[in-house]
């Protein structure tokens, strides 16, 4: 029970409509939270692709835009859209693929050389060894080049 005197404050701060900040829509005060975080068609979004902050009502049209960029997939070297990006990711076995289908422009070199592809293991390996071969080099130049000269004066 509110005091008559304070009836006409109670109900502009308790039961009055309230406009939202972002579209101006009027609502009840109530609900303006839930409007302001799960419904205004202003309120700040992110795009799912690129996560640029946008109003909501403008998600769908870039999104749309956005969605059809495409990445190369560093496992099968094929462009792989956006949208299809999670899809691709889940079942991709790494082996490129010759799809007549295929929305990948494939360059002519590429075409006429077939050739299987060679294990990622043996790849590891070889350049592993080239690389300890080449610090292995490395080391010795330095140490030879870089030696620090003593005197017999200050040796004790």
């Amino acid at each position: 029970m509110i005091p008559k005197k304070h009836a006409e404050e109670h109900f502009l701060n308790t039961h009055a409509p309230v406009a939202c900040s972002l579209c101006s829509e009027t609502m009840e005060r109530e609900i303006l939270a839930i409007h302001k975080g799960e419904i205004c068609p202003q309120r700040i979004v992110t795009c799912d692709f690129c996560e640029f902050p946008l109003p909501a009502i403008d998600l769908a049209e870039h999104q749309e835009v956005c969605g059809n960029r495409t990445e190369l997939c560093h496992l099968c070297n094929r462009y792989v859209r956006l949208r299809e990006r999670y899809n691709h990711e889940s079942r991709c076995t790494g082996i490129a693929e010759n799809n007549e289908g295929s929305s990948r422009d494939v360059r002519a070199a590429e075409r006429e050389q077939a050739r299987p592809r060679r294990p990622a293991l043996e790849y590891s390996r070889r350049r592993i060894l080239f690389t300890i071969a080449i610090t292995g080099i490395a080391v010795l130049l330095g140490s030879l080049f870089f030696q620090k000269k003593t005197d017999s004066s200050q040796v004790h």
